[in-house]
């Protein structure tokens, strides 16, 4: 991994109740967290990474469940794998590392973990940019045929385990493949190198049943925060910027800027031009909208971060 991150150090960092997160860290500056999505790993950032730590000091970490972080067994009702307790782990991970405010980059999963960290822990976000999502109460609420058809996998992951997880392990190569492949660009976007870490961390023992309680708890327990939130009218208070693939099924299914507006104060956002997996197949572009709005971002929130960076 260290060709795809050049000058990046790998970490794995004990966040607190038997939990390790892996990591790479690079560059100088305000702290920016990048959060990956399924099925893959913080080696989704290698195109734009080493660009923003030209101006960031970047942490790519792996979710709880995915990459070389912690795969715990699933309680009862998903709660170790809610996004609240995933925002917990990169909250300590951030403060680990002496950031105890910064910004957040995230993409699908991660998106939504991000979504979570901000309504739960305000005071540590600057400002966020999250990559082909809508909410996820949303998009529950509105799934139609044609979304369902196209995220099979939702439906997949949440059956009771261990059904998934041995389909899973039968062939994680070919799972990471199948489902990556069958998005608008194929699997021509990805370095042969990202998708061989994808692969490698699934057939990871636990992998397979990390990635099913993250989507059994996003079908559950992350609903029920989620209304929580909504009935008691609480709105993401950092500036949100949404940006979602042009060709992707977010695009097709939904009004991804009207749902943001509808859960965050202070929403702008447009559609690239590409698929799903933004960072890899439109890294420049990403870039070009991103970048100004992190530094707007950092340059408009006067808390001192000169001991953190």
């Amino acid at each position: 991994m260290s060709d795809l991150f050049p000058g990046f150090e790998k970490h794995h960092v004990d966040v607190g109740g038997g939990i390790a997160i892996s990591a790479v860290v690079g560059g100088r500056g305000a702290p920016l967290l990048l959060l990956h999505g399924h099925p893959q790993t913080h080696a989704i950032w290698h195109r734009v990474a080493p660009v923003l730590a030209e101006h960031f000091t970047v942490v790519a970490a792996d979710l709880r469940g995915y990459g070389d972080a912690s795969k715990p067994r699933g309680d009862a009702d998903h709660a170790n794998y809610a996004k609240r307790a995933l925002a917990a782990d990169q909250v300590a991970l951030m403060r680990h590392f002496g950031h105890t405010r910064f910004s957040v980059l995230a993409h699908d999963r991660g998106a939504r973990v991000a979504h979570r960290l901000a309504i739960d822990h305000p005071e540590a976000v600057r400002c966020l940019v999250l990559l082909d999502i809508a909410p996820t109460l949303a998009m529950y609420a509105q799934t139609t045929d044609a979304f369902a058809r196209a995220y099979w996998h939702w439906f997949f992951l949440i059956q009771p385990a261990p059904l998934p997880e041995r389909l899973i392990e039968a062939d994680p190569a070919a799972y990471v493949r199948e489902v990556m492949g069958r998005r608008s660009a194929g699997l021509a976007p990805f370095d042969p190198r990202a998708l061989a870490e994808y692969q490698r961390c699934l057939a990871l023992p636990g992998a397979a049943h990390g990635l099913c309680e993250d989507y059994r708890a996003s079908a559950g327990i992350d609903l029920v925060h989620d209304q929580a939130d909504r009935d008691a009218g609480r709105l993401l208070q950092p500036p949100l910027l949404a940006l979602w693939g042009a060709q992707g099924v977010v695009h097709r299914c939904f009004d991804p800027l009207a749902e943001w507006r509808r859960v965050a104060r202070h929403v702008e956002g447009e559609a690239l031009p590409c698929g799903h997996y933004i960072a890899e197949e439109a890294p420049q572009a990403l870039l070009d909208r991103a970048l100004p709005f992190l530094e707007q971002g950092n340059h408009a929130d006067h808390t001192d971060y000169g001991a953190h960076a």
